[in-house]
């Protein structure tokens, strides 16, 4: 049964997919406006056809130039952060090459860096600051890459400074840097608790299209997006004081989410102690944990 819901959420997927990129192409070709927007249509569709729920806390400042700072946790992040409003996304440079996602992330103007190379930062940094005062709102995963849901790992700081080189050179001029945190609460109405997490969670060595598979298979994710207070900068600022106070913002955001979730319902347990599973948590640890042995 699950499979068969995957297989026809895929086909469903295919199709809205087939219709919209010759139309994202096309604007982004002509420079029109829709290119801004129709990215967040095929977000909305997709994440409806996964079955994930987005809840918010707060909302994303109006203000330009915005960079939003943001934990991440998968290649879900991109989903759920796109059908919330129109965005572009920072990524590493080896996403551009991937089958498949490497042309989604195209068509959603992506902003590509190479970490490897100091010397691209500068340029990366010149690119995100120009489409920042053009009016997009850029989304940063500051972490440098994905954790397992359950922590946030330190903030690098080097496309922070981005902000100030969006801001003009006259007086009273700014630029605005908002936290978020990203945190995935249930699967199918159950927390999910730190042992399950990681299992919704991508990174290290997981295979991108076996846990695609997964959660296509089982849907009914909760995620929570928790909007902090934008920061506005004037001037000069400290790059490196300010990416730790973003850090230990959108940290304290996202734990006190989980928390809040997991003792919503029950009281949390170590892993080993819980054994009252749902029959939908037991199927989700079992095929979680072939799946991740498969691509080992």
């Amino acid at each position: 049964m699950h499979s068969a819901k995957a297989i026809v959420v895929i086909l469903l997927l295919t199709i809205a997919t087939l219709i919209m990129i010759p139309l994202q192409w096309v604007a982004m070709k002509l420079d029109l406006k829709v290119q801004r927007k129709l990215p967040l249509v095929w977000h909305r569709i997709a994440s409806t056809l996964m079955g994930i729920r987005v809840h918010q806390e707060g909302g994303a400042v109006d203000h330009r130039p915005l960079l939003i700072t943001a934990n991440h946790c998968s290649w879900l992040d991109i989903v759920v952060l796109g059908r919330t409003m129109p965005l572009s996304f920072i990524a590493k440079s080896e996403v551009a090459g991937w089958p498949i996602f490497g042309l989604f992330a195209k068509l959603q103007r992506t902003i590509f860096v190479n970490r490897s190379r100091r010397s691209d930062t500068g340029k990366v940094t010149r690119e995100v600051a120009d489409r920042m005062a053009s009016g997009d709102a850029i989304v940063l995963f500051a972490e440098g890459t994905s954790s397992n849901g359950n922590q946030v790992l330190p903030f690098r700081s080097a496309l922070i400074g981005a902000v100030h080189h969006a801001m003009g050179d006259g007086e009273g001029d700014k630029a605005w840097v908002q936290p978020l945190a990203i945190s995935y609460t249930h699967l199918h109405g159950m927390p999910m608790g730190r042992f399950w997490r990681p299992h919704v969670a991508w990174y290290g060595d997981m295979e991108l299209p076996g846990h695609l598979w997964m959660l296509l298979k089982e849907g009914g994710l909760d995620v929570h997006l928790t909007w902090g207070e934008p920061i506005p900068l004037v001037g000069t600022f400290n790059r490196k004081q300010l990416t730790s106070e973003l850090e230990n913002t959108v940290r304290t955001m996202m734990v006190g989410t989980l928390i809040g979730a997991e003792n919503h319902d029950f009281v949390q347990t170590d892993a080993d102690e819980r054994i009252d599973f749902s029959s939908d948590e037991k199927k989700f640890k079992r095929d979680a944990t072939d799946d991740m042995k498969a691509a080992s």
